[in-house]
């Protein structure tokens, strides 16, 4: 048994290199250790933290995690104001803004030239080496407190290394990188939620999230790139950024010192170029009189510094005509506006198709077929219709109207309030949903029945073979042998085949065989039910267990789980009142998939058993899943939604008056996070 001076110091030592582990990887991109390595001495000191959490330090790596519920931020004054950029697009302002900046200081000039990252801004306070708070732009006089959601970034430092001041703030920009954001949107398609439209409303929505668990789960970065305070280590920018890197924050290797205005120039000419092979996206460049004598004798007006200006980037643009419009329908019934236009080159490719993305825009920009229309690669990534040239129109530019009924089945299409996507709602008769839920079915991230692709995937679609992901399991060698289809290449005459041969088939019975395996949370992803994506199915797999437990779970109790909403919990009991919905998961568990969640360790203890237990308030030791594991470890089943079946509810600093009036309604009993642990024996610290 460890003591508590052993506890102590072995928490000190795994907080500090884990700490260390972290700069190292995020920061200096240069890891010593496997991530095998790391998450066994995490998962260490978070049993330790459990245990003895007198000695947890408030730099704990563990608190990367999230964990903690935020129903309104709080507005918190900047110590700093946050002031705004001026903005110019041409050279020519450029050297208007040098010109007043060398005849206001009568000196030479020194600038320095970062790149502007378009992301969301963020202002740091740290005291003592620990960080005490991050708060966002808001009005530039105050903004947001997102504390608890900034500390799952793990390029910001908890805790400062090496001789810095006791008190200063530091600013920068918190972005997901364009590889990560392809990822997330990929995601929120297969789960049938929009795709974010752009990285930074990725990075904005991310950060506001309420739950702090989930935005630890989201890629978040974060690039350093001016320092505020009262004894700073050097009278200029530059070298204080250079020493904040020491200290552990990640400021960028982007960034120049120049001497003459020709400097700056060539530094912004040779980001316009290099900008397109960044992982990152950027807007402009920013250039800063260095000296910070200099910034204060220029001052700044109401809104902006007069010692720096943002030099921004024209997006790229192109001009062509709107041919038609085609309408895209997704596994989940969601329909897709898509342009036909006439090919034109645009940022390094020929674009011959762009997003329209939905009514509302169609309407707002008045886009008609055979108008002018201004393209833009969103992000450099996804072609993207900005604008109508009116100029261009001509007579035969023809208004059209969104389609009433489903292209593919001629179903009439619905738009719930508060959306912007239409619907069609014949989910189980419309070939591209019945289609794309196979494909969906089949999916890396669902079964991972990779011998199948979609080619073959639409080719037993048009054979009858199949029509229904369960139809999967009943497929035989015979049903498959053999089977063929000749098409015609796209981009040239060649023919080519696409078929069943037997090695093929041999292939598809086995991965079809080995997609039983599968655990539970990724079956339930496999289902495509609509807003459901991975990290939601896990949080119901572990919720409810196995899928009779789901199925028969109502409002009330989807809405107490972690992370579920209104739309999901609808879109849940929506899916499960549909007798074919429920007619194919009979098959599939006919079929021996996994419908229930496998039991991996035994309760500690049974002090629990059968009771459904809710935690409400801030609880002083633990954080939300941590009481709810701790919950499960005992026998019992947590629950966010206080209900008469509810056994105990376990009462918190700031508890919702709803939930205890509830409890005490029904008789439910209230106790505190001490007799809680009582009642489960829980080890004093």
């Amino acid at each position: 048994m460890m003591t508590n001076e052993e506890a102590r110091s072995r928490i000190e030592l795994l907080t500090r290199e884990l700490n260390d582990h972290n700069y190292r990887y995020y920061v200096l991109s240069g890891p010593v250790i496997s991530d095998y390595d790391f998450d066994m001495l995490l998962e260490e000191l978070d049993a330790l933290e459990k245990a003895f959490p007198q000695y947890a330090l408030p730099d704990s790596p563990t608190r990367r995690v999230g964990g903690d519920i935020t129903k309104d931020f709080i507005q918190t004054p900047h110590e700093y104001p946050m002031l705004s950029l001026s903005n110019t697009y041409s050279e020519a302002e450029l050297t208007d803004f040098h010109n007043r900046v060398v005849k206001q200081t009568g000196e030479d000039v020194e600038y320095v030239c970062e790149l502007k990252y378009d992301g969301v801004s963020i202002s740091l306070t740290y005291r003592d080496g620990l960080l005490q708070s991050a708060v966002t732009r808001g009005d530039g006089a105050k903004g947001d407190d997102v504390t608890a959601n900034v500390k799952t970034i793990r390029s910001i430092p908890l805790r400062l290394k090496g001789n810095y001041p006791s008190g200063f703030v530091i600013r920068g920009e918190i972005f997901i990188p364009l590889d990560a954001f392809r990822r997330i949107n990929e995601e929120r398609v297969a789960s049938g939620e929009a795709p974010f439209a752009n990285p930074r409303n990725a990075a904005s929505g991310s950060i506001k999230m309420q739950d702090s668990s989930a935005v630890a789960g989201r890629p978040l970065d974060c690039f350093l790139y001016l320092l505020l305070g009262n004894g700073l280590p050097h009278d200029n920018h530059y070298d204080n950024m250079m020493a904040a890197r020491k200290w552990g924050f990640k400021v960028p290797p982007y960034i120049a010192k120049c001497s003459a205005l020709q400097e700056v120039i060539d530094f912004i000419h040779e980001w316009d170029t290099g900008r397109k092979e960044l992982p990152f996206e950027i807007d402009g460049v920013v250039v800063k009189v260095n000296n910070y004598q200099q910034q204060e004798e220029l001052g700044s007006t109401a809104k902006s510094p007069r010692w720096a200006i943002a030099y921004k980037y024209k997006a790229e643009r192109a001009v062509t005509k709107l041919l038609s419009v085609d309408f895209q329908v997704g596994r989940t019934g969601a329909v897709t506006p898509v342009a036909n236009l006439e090919p034109v080159f645009l940022a390094g490719t020929t674009v011959k198709r762009a997003s329209l993305h939905n009514a509302d825009i169609i309407q707002t920009l008045d886009i008609r077929i055979n108008d002018r229309v201004y393209v833009e690669k969103g992000g450099e990534i996804i072609p993207k219709i900005v604008g109508v040239d009116p100029e261009g129109r001509t007579d035969d530019s023809m208004p059209f109207t969104y389609l009433v009924n489903c292209p593919e089945c001629g179903t009439k299409l619905i738009r719930k309030p508060g959306e912007a996507i239409y619907y069609c709602p014949n989910e189980n008769n419309c070939p591209p949903q019945i289609r794309g839920k196979v494909e969906h079915f089949i999916s890396r991230n669902a079964m991972d029945i990779d011998s199948l692709g979609e080619g073959k995937i639409a080719l037993l679609f048009e054979k009858g073979i199949i029509a229904d992901p369960a139809d999967l399991f009943d497929l035989r060698y015979e049903d498959l042998m053999g089977i063929e289809k000749t098409i015609e290449a796209s981009g040239d005459k060649t023919e080519r085949r696409i078929g069943f041969r037997e090695k093929t088939v041999e292939n598809i019975l086995k991965g079809i065989e080995e997609a039983k395996k599968q655990p539970f949370e990724k079956v339930l992803f496999a289902l495509g039910i609509r807003y459901v994506g991975q990290t939601v199915a896990k949080k119901l797999a572990q919720q409810f267990r196995n899928i009779d437990h789901l199925m028969a779970a109502g409002y009330d109790e989807l809405i107490g789980v972690d992370e579920i909403g209104e739309r999901i919990a609808e879109s849940l009991l929506g899916y499960f009142s549909v007798s074919a919905n429920r007619h194919r998961i009979d098959r599939l568990r006919k079929a021996g998939l996994r419908l229930e969640l496998e039991e991996t360790a035994k309760p500690l203890s049974d002090a629990l058993k059968g009771k459904t237990i809710v935690a409400s308030g801030r609880l002083e030791k633990f954080s939300r899943d941590e009481i709810h594991r701790l919950i499960e470890q005992h026998g019992g089943k947590p629950s966010s939604a206080v209900s008469k079946k509810t056994g105990l509810l376990i009462a918190g600093e700031n508890i919702g008056p709803n939930k205890l009036a509830k409890a005490l309604e029904w008789g439910v009993p209230v106790i505190s996070e001490e007799e809680f642990l009582a009642l489960i024996n829980y080890p004093e610290g």
